[in-house]
């Protein structure tokens, strides 16, 4: 069972993926030891995930929200070689069992003449798609997306975790893979290249396995020093070109109920109705896309009368939105970079 300590965690890592288990007990007001025991069983348990990404913006990518339709016998078999594919983002199966939801990543300059978005319409067992562009991710307000439901920190205690620290005096040592990382490194001196080059390609990979991997950790897998490491980061981190994302059964928190919400809306309203959202508790997720839908919302909630509620309540009340589809999710797959696999996240290139 996880608890409101587990949740406070969970959101302070939200707010500041790669703070050190010190500064996050000291902004929950428990010792380091608690936070990394509670973190490491979560982690352990396959509940949530610290994963690093790289930004596709900075990089020219483009991410593609892709709708399948396929035959109900050949859904789950598709769905599953999707998820494996290292372009292919969150992928779900809606209920009904004959729609998939997933996103894709193209490739710099190749858009919707990306090859696996060519190959799809090809296969037999996909009997219609829809492919839309997302243009913009609205983010909430102190953190990076759902943070176990209900905000368990305060807005002080967000503000804390947010703000920009000195190095502590005494640093943090080096642990395993999933333990505390060090302070804010200095900032990185001017010139290096903030698009991610072939010699990055050992940094990414590693913090896509843990995106909290202690900067010595880092360097012994690059074969830098761990000065190198922190420079790196910084000037990554500064362009966009890494980024930081909390991957999570929300149902082994108790929230059981995963819906897309495809949201019709005039577009001078388009961007006051995406922030507005964004700031709900129930949405992990709030995008702009290119659609006749031109918002998305991923939805999250405890059961179906939470869901209505919502619906009825406090979606009802944002003026502006003409209409709207629900893909109420039956089975999920993948989020961000982790499979999901007997009900536990698990690194992609583990399976």
């Amino acid at each position: 069972m996880y608890d409101a300590l587990d949740r406070e965690i969970i959101h302070g890592l939200y707010c500041a993926p790669r703070s050190s288990f010190r500064r996050l007990g000291e902004v929950i007001g428990v010792s380091e030891q608690t936070v990394a025991r509670r973190y490491s069983a979560l982690r352990r348990d396959g509940v949530m995930r610290v994963v690093g990404l790289s930004g596709p913006a900075a990089q020219g990518r483009a991410e593609w929200i892709t709708r399948l339709r396929c035959r109900p016998d050949a859904a789950g078999p598709v769905a599953d070689s999707l998820a494996r594919r290292p372009e292919v983002g969150y992928a779900s199966i809606a209920s009904g069992g004959s729609e998939i939801i997933c996103t894709i990543r193209s490739a710099p300059g190749g858009g919707r003449d990306d090859v696996l978005l060519r190959q799809l319409p090809k296969a037999a067992s996909i009997l219609d798609m829809s492919v839309d562009l997302l243009l913009h991710a609205f983010s909430r307000p102190g953190t990076a997306g759902w943070a176990g439901g209900k905000r368990s920190l305060s807005e002080e205690q967000v503000r804390q975790l947010t703000a920009r620290r000195p190095a502590l005096a005494d640093p943090v040592p080096d642990p395993a893979p999933a333990g505390a990382t060090s302070a804010a490194p200095a900032p990185a001196p001017a010139g290096p290249s903030t698009v991610p080059t072939d010699e990055d390609r050992l940094l990414f990979a590693a913090l896509a396995e843990d995106g909290r991997a202690s900067h010595a950790h880092l360097a012994r897998v690059t074969g830098w020093s761990a000065a190198r490491v922190a420079r790196r980061l910084e000037v990554l981190e500064a362009a966009g070109s890494l980024t930081y994302g909390i991957d999570i059964l929300a149902e082994r928190l108790g929230y059981d109920l995963n819906a897309i919400l495809w949201i019709q809306v005039d577009l001078p309203d388009l961007h006051r109705i995406g922030e507005e959202l964004a700031r709900h508790d129930e949405c992990a997720f709030v995008a702009a896309t290119s659609g006749r839908h031109n918002l998305m919302a991923v939805v999250i909630c405890e059961d179906t009368p939470a869901f209505y509620d919502y619906l009825s309540s406090r979606l009802a009340r944002v003026e502006g939105i003409r209409g709207y589809e629900i893909s109420v999710r039956a089975r999920s797959l993948k989020q961000s970079v982790s499979l999901i696999h007997h009900g536990r996240l698990v690194h992609l290139a583990s399976r």
